[in-house]
């Protein structure tokens, strides 16, 4: 939870706010306390979608349908003003995680589990639908666990997104990657599409994966409406419970079965008044939650109601709103963290100006691939920002010192929530680099989020991470599909290209495939009258002999491959026995060694664009020196110099705030972070509104001579 702003009320509608749980386009979340106790949610809409015609009567009469729905397995309207200024409403508090947070943190459930799961859903659903109100957003962050049933939350009120007619009959709302295919193609939401996006949440309760795969929206989207979805190895050990989810998530709605259907299709009990029939960490997650709430201080005064008389049976005072603030975030971690996370939040107990108090350490984490598959380039993170650290604590001026921590993953999804609970539960830990690879990411993103802990990754460059939160969540590097962009700009410096011709070997990964897309998309607005002819072989492909003698067939003088080094290998291979001697270029995932010794003097002349530079790189030739004088002459890796750069930005805005007013509050370094630009050794940072970084700076290596060879910046198109 994040402490009050000075603009927000400290009153609505009978309820005392002590935070934020979270805030959008639309508008702010705050943790409320009516006078006799009870917890409440408080969503505020603001005034100027408010304004937007027939707005409040929609508003109200949603509010009123959702207050009617009297379901255990839903959560409670309590109170709603649609007439307010800014309206609001009210539902009641539920202390867990979501389902989102214990599948990230924990793993997949149980099939048992997630048969029960089902069965609570799918009556909470059938309730709203016998009231003609459909909930629209049905995905994991949508689903509380608590300490006596899960519970359907967010649903028909004002949800929005892109949409300022909140929930208008012809207005598209959900979630990609749960919204239903009548939804993705614009038609309006219906109950067979809250059966169809509880069907995409089981199969990723029961493998922690979505059934259509992750990626842009656009590209989820169309999967959705084309595509089978994808059970795997965990849904398939049970047929039973597959062929249900499989009518679920059938494309035509009317196959699809009823909420009332789908809840006497699953035969196992329905869960009662317990935890039971859930995994024990995520019940020991659960009970932390709960426990927290013990800790809520009595309602106090703001800074924004000053006047205010102490509530009658208040606890005792605490020294100061922030304080109290403090107290309140770490105990409310009822929307996520648990208890290292509350730890971590919590103000020292003895302020820094205390005679005797210690200086508390000032440290930046590192979160990577230090013994996995990618750990040299976890390993190469690491040590761009301990010589970042080692650079700003010789500096004579310095305002305080640095240190760094880290957490191996291993690369491994199952292995990052834990190393992400380390550094939060560390107090010190002011921001933290990393994670190394997309595997990591998503499990430790809404821990990260939820400790307000900035998160600056410069190699897991996904297009999306749908099912975890970004609140924390920086790309300081482009995301990888935008390469296909970089690559037209480079072959548009080439003489002679108007023929490119693009192979996505499905071996590889989904951001791959994107990149071959984007490539093709945007290669005609590089080179005028640019044509493409892609080509697409399925997954196991071994022999990719007559995919690629039927493109050199077409007259292709440029050639690009997505997928695997191994792949890529056999590509060059077949392209240099054909005598092919036009462009070539491969996703740079496959660049590397493994690509070099499969394809031997095929891979001559090979080209990639990387978001990253290389020890060879000039700009970055003081950086190579440290590197070899602190690590025995080695040179540095690739990601060195981008992780040195992410270090760097953290440092300036640390130094700042240390210059404006003492040690940053880790929301504040977040906030901070978010806004200006920094110039790094590689090139300049700043981030939009969803924190991945502006621009498309993307660098040009080619193999000669046996070797990889960075050779510069590829440039922006000329103009025309």
């Amino acid at each position: 939870m994040e402490q009050l702003h000075p603009s927000d009320p400290s009153r609505i509608g009978g309820h005392r706010l002590l935070g934020r749980l979270g805030a959008g386009g639309m508008g702010v979340v705050y943790l409320g306390r009516t006078d006799d106790g009870a917890l409440a949610a408080v969503k505020v809409i603001r005034a100027e979608y408010a304004e937007e015609s027939d707005f409040r009567a929609r508003f109200r009469r949603e509010a009123e349908i959702a207050a009617e729905v009297d379901s255990p397995w839903a959560v409670r309207i309590t109170g709603a003003d649609p007439d307010a200024r800014e309206p609001w409403l009210a539902t009641s508090f539920v202390a867990g995680p979501s389902l989102a947070e214990a599948v990230s943190a924990h793993g997949p459930l149980p099939l048992r589990a997630v048969r029960i799961l089902g069965k609570a859903l799918a009556k909470g659903l059938g309730v709203m639908h016998a009231q003609g109100l459909v909930h629209r957003d049905v995905k994991p962050g949508n689903v509380l666990l608590g300490m006596d049933r899960p519970r359907l939350i967010d649903f028909g009120i004002a949800r929005g997104g892109e949409h300022t007619a909140l929930t208008s009959a012809d207005a598209v709302l959900g979630t990609p990657g749960f919204i239903a295919p009548e939804q993705a193609e614009g038609r309006p939401a219906e109950p067979a599409g809250d059966v169809f996006s509880l069907g995409c949440l089981l199969v990723y309760a029961a493998t922690g994966r979505l059934p259509f795969g992750t990626g842009t929206a656009e590209a989820v989207l169309y999967r959705t409406v084309h595509d089978e979805p994808d059970f795997g190895p965990e849904l398939l050990a049970d047929p039973e419970l597959t062929a249900l989810l499989r009518t679920c998530l059938a494309k035509h709605p009317d196959i699809r079965p009823t909420a009332a259907g789908l809840d006497d299709a699953l035969t196992e009990d329905t869960p009662g008044e317990g935890t039971d029939w859930l995994p024990d960490p995520v019940v020991a997650t659960i009970a932390e939650r709960a426990a927290a709430l013990l800790a809520l201080p009595g309602i106090e005064e703001t800074a924004a109601d000053p006047e205010a008389a102490p509530v009658p049976g208040a606890t005792g005072p605490v020294s100061s709103r922030r304080r109290f603030l403090g107290l309140a975030a770490g105990a409310v971690l009822a929307v996520g963290g648990g208890t290292a996370a509350w730890l971590a939040l919590r103000d020292d107990d003895k302020p820094q100006g205390t005679p005797g108090a210690a200086p508390r350490p000032w440290v930046i984490g590192v979160q990577a691939d230090l013994s996995g598959p990618q750990k040299a380039a976890g390993l190469a993170q690491e040590r761009g920002v301990r010589l970042a650290v080692d650079t700003f604590n010789s500096r004579k001026d310095k305002p305080f010192t640095l240190t760094v921590a880290t957490a191996d993953d291993a690369g491994g999804a199952d292995r990052s929530p834990a190393a992400a609970g380390s550094l939060i539960s560390n107090p010190d830990v002011l921001a933290v680099i990393g994670p190394t690879t997309n595997a990591s990411v998503t499990p430790c993103l809404e821990l990260y989020g939820e400790a307000a802990l900035p998160l600056l990754t410069v190699s897991a460059l996904a297009s999306a991470f749908s099912v975890a939160d970004r609140r924390s969540f920086f790309q300081v590097s482009p995301i990888s599909f935008i390469q296909g962009s970089a690559l037209g700009r480079q072959l548009a410096r080439q003489q002679g290209v108007s023929r490119l011709g693009v192979l996505c070997d499905r071996d590889g990964d989904v951001e791959g495939w994107q990149a071959v897309l984007h490539a093709t998309r945007t290669l005609p607005g590089h080179i005028r009258g640019a044509a493409v002819h892609p080509r697409v072989v399925p997954r196991g492909t071994r022999d990719l002999s007559p995919v690629v003698t039927d493109m050199l067939a077409h007259g292709i003088d440029a050639f690009f491959y997505a997928g695997t080094p191994e792949g890529a290998a056999r590509t060059a291979t077949l392209l240099a026995g054909a005598g092919y001697r036009g462009h070539r270029a491969a996703d740079y995932t496959v660049m590397g060694p493994e690509f070099l010794a499969a394809a031997g003097p095929a891979a001559e002349g090979w080209q990639f664009v990387a978001p990253y530079t290389g020890p060879e790189a000039p700009e970055t030739a003081e950086l190579a020196r440290a590197h070899k004088a602190a690590y025995g002459g080695a040179a540095p890796d690739v990601w060195t110099a981008e992780a040195y750069d992410a270090a760097g930005l953290v440092i300036d805005r640390l130094v700042a705030a240390a210059r404006g007013g003492g040690r940053p509050a880790r929301a504040e370094l977040l906030t901070a972070l978010a806004k200006g630009s920094f110039r790094g050794l590689t090139k300049e940072y700043s981030f939009g509104e969803d924190r991945t970084v502006k621009g498309n700076t993307y660098f040009l290596h080619q193999v000669e001579g046996g070797r990889i060879r960075y050779m510069g910046p590829v440039p922006e198109a000329p103009a025309g």
